[in-house]
């Protein structure tokens, strides 16, 4: 089932997210609700709170970046088919100089900045059926999961942005909060005026 996205402005954004537990009820529907709905809005990554959940869980499935000619063969291949469950996650460390890349968010349609991150990431998370692991990551990939990690801490890719950038958006970012876009997939706009 397609949920319909949270966009920018509602509170939930800015929690940050709680633990979940084993027995959290209807898990695995919610999980493939999630999937179905980033791949109908073609995205690459969704974090619970952008479908109205404070909880601690994203999904990732970078696929459509290996289709990308800008990266080399092993990047591609890396890319392919890497699917994931992220519950209860928490990054260890992050190393390396940062390098921007150009993001968008699907709370946030139609706005893209560059954004700087660190190349490598360590991070420790349970997956669908709770089991733990420790794992690193880089390039885009750690890119893709820092995102949604942000997500899970209240943190959207904007609040990253010089004041200077948020300055220049934020009249767009206004118009998205009401609803004020035109989108090709479910979403809800916490200013919306309701229509008589």
């Amino acid at each position: 089932m397609i949920l319909p996205i949270v966009a920018y402005g509602d509170v939930v954004l800015k929690k940050k997210a709680a633990p979940i537990v084993e027995n959290y009820p209807d898990l695995e529907a919610l999980i493939n609700n999630m999937f179905e709905t980033m791949y109908g809005a073609f995205g690459v990554g969704l974090a619970a709170p952008q479908v109205g959940l404070a909880i601690r869980l994203f999904v990732v499935d970078t696929t459509p970046f290996s289709e990308d000619e800008d990266y080399s063969k092993e990047e591609q291949l890396q890319l392919k088919g890497f699917k994931r469950v992220f519950i209860n996650a928490e990054i260890i460390e992050e190393i390396g100089d940062e390098w921007a890349f150009n993001e968008g968010c699907l709370s946030i349609p139609d706005v893209r900045e560059d954004v700087f991150r660190k190349p490598t990431i360590t991070i420790k998370y349970q997956d669908e059926n709770f089991n733990i692991h420790t794992e690193t990551f880089n390039g885009l990939i750690a890119r893709v999961i820092q995102h949604e990690y942000d997500h899970i801490e209240g943190i959207l890719f904007t609040d990253k942005l010089s004041s200077f950038k948020k300055r220049i958006i934020k009249g767009r970012l206004a118009n998205i909060a009401k609803g004020n876009i035109s989108v090709d997939y479910r979403m809800r706009f916490p200013l919306l005026k309701k229509r008589r």
